[in-house]
């Protein structure tokens, strides 16, 4: 291809791309209205529609509300011509969903596991995709990609260089399961995944500056600035679980001592409970029922989730704190002391305009971020 050509196509891929995210983002629209909004003409919009309407990626529907003149044809987005997989991979659990191009949860599949070498994580895993597969309704574009979110530090490449919790190092999961599936593979950190689950579908659809904190067997934080998701250089940003609170303080799996996920995560709270308590969800019974030591304790690991968001929102003056994952559960125990430790620490002009908020997609928020991923690569890949 001559330079000229090549970059024509790119052009047209990129314009191609802006049209369809335009059709998605609005719901309805028409082609006059996405030659106003783009600034592209006329023709070119009409050609790049027709293009997308034989792709099967938009439909038709009858006339819109006439302004004067023809009523317009209104262009939708079709969400279910191709599929997403998202995979959160947890501590103790790894749930697994099949959602349409628009984070709708068609099928999914979960299933508790024991902390177990990679190998058996990895068929486990193979064995849910295979059978939201198989569960998959027929489309033009069937599974358009994968997504998985895992508790620790990912590299830009899809390597997991290290997930203390999990007890992996340098694991190739995107190679891996490149080679079973064949589909565009993206790994992500659970936490990021969960910001960008929550930034558009959940509690934070209204907010541009998000810290989305994963408390579950560890603590990790997914930072949205400016409605972007920060990475840092290497893909590494928000392992915050791992800020020392506590001067030569606990052990934590990472090696360090101190760390605030060894004081208010899961983990730490069962640490605590002692060993007749073997669940969340046994602590959770037991506090229901009214029984002082667990509300206690679930008091506590407020007061812990507290002092470590005291230092986020010191750090990054946000409109939003989500708090996700596991011990989201225990809203109505640790609401109370987090927002008290923050009020008692700090700084007054942070408090001022933020909000503290509990995932609305409840376990869901790292699946259906890692779903809205890998949409969003078949979208702007232009693949159709």
């Amino acid at each position: 291809m001559g330079t000229l050509t090549w970059n024509q196509h790119v052009v047209k891929k990129n314009n191609k791309a802006l049209v369809l995210s335009l059709i998605i983002e609005k719901e309805t629209i028409s082609r006059a209205d996405i030659a106003n909004v783009t600034g592209l003409n006329k023709t070119t919009v009409s050609s790049l529609v027709t293009e997308l309407l034989e792709d099967e990626l938009i439909y038709e529907s009858g006339p819109g509300i006439s302004s004067g003149g023809r009523r317009p044809v209104i262009l939708h987005f079709n969400r279910s011509t191709g599929y997403a997989i998202g995979v959160d991979i947890g501590v103790n659990y790894i749930l697994a969903v099949l959602t349409d191009l628009k984070g709708k949860i068609i099928v999914e599949k979960s299933q508790n596991v024991n902390r177990t070498s990679y190998s058996s994580i990895i068929s486990t895993v193979q064995t849910m995709i295979q059978s939201l597969m198989d569960d998959m309704p027929n489309s033009r574009y069937g599974i358009v990609g994968i997504g998985v979110g895992v508790p620790g530090i990912v590299n830009k490449e899809g390597s997991v260089l290290l997930a203390p919790n999990l007890g992996w190092t340098n694991i190739q999961l995107k190679e891996d399961l490149e080679r079973i599936f064949n589909v565009p593979i993206i790994i992500e950190n659970e936490a990021n995944a969960g910001a960008v689950g929550e930034q558009q579908f959940g509690a934070g659809q209204d907010y541009e500056n998000i810290l989305y904190v994963s408390a579950g067997i560890g603590i990790g934080v997914g930072i949205i600035l400016n409605t972007e998701l920060y990475q840092g250089k290497s893909g590494f940003s928000g392992e915050m679980g791992h800020m020392i609170i506590e001067l030569n303080g606990k052990r934590c799996n990472c090696g360090s001592r101190g760390c605030w996920e060894a004081y208010a995560s899961e983990n730490a709270l069962l640490e605590m409970a002692g060993e007749n308590i073997d669940s969340l969800e046994s602590l959770i019974e037991h506090a229901k029922n009214g029984e002082k030591s667990a509300i206690d304790l679930f008091e506590k690991i407020g007061q812990y989730l507290g002092f470590g968001i005291n230092n986020i929102i010191n750090t990054f003056n946000p409109d939003q704190v989500i708090i996700g994952n596991r011990l989201a559960l225990l809203r109505e125990w640790i609401e109370e002391p987090i927002l008290t430790t923050i009020e008692n620490h700090t700084l007054a002009y942070h408090q001022k305009e933020m909000q503290l908020e509990f995932s609305k997609l409840g376990k869901y928020s790292t699946a259906l971020g890692v779903s809205a991923f890998v949409v969003d690569h078949f979208i702007k890949a232009g693949e159709a």
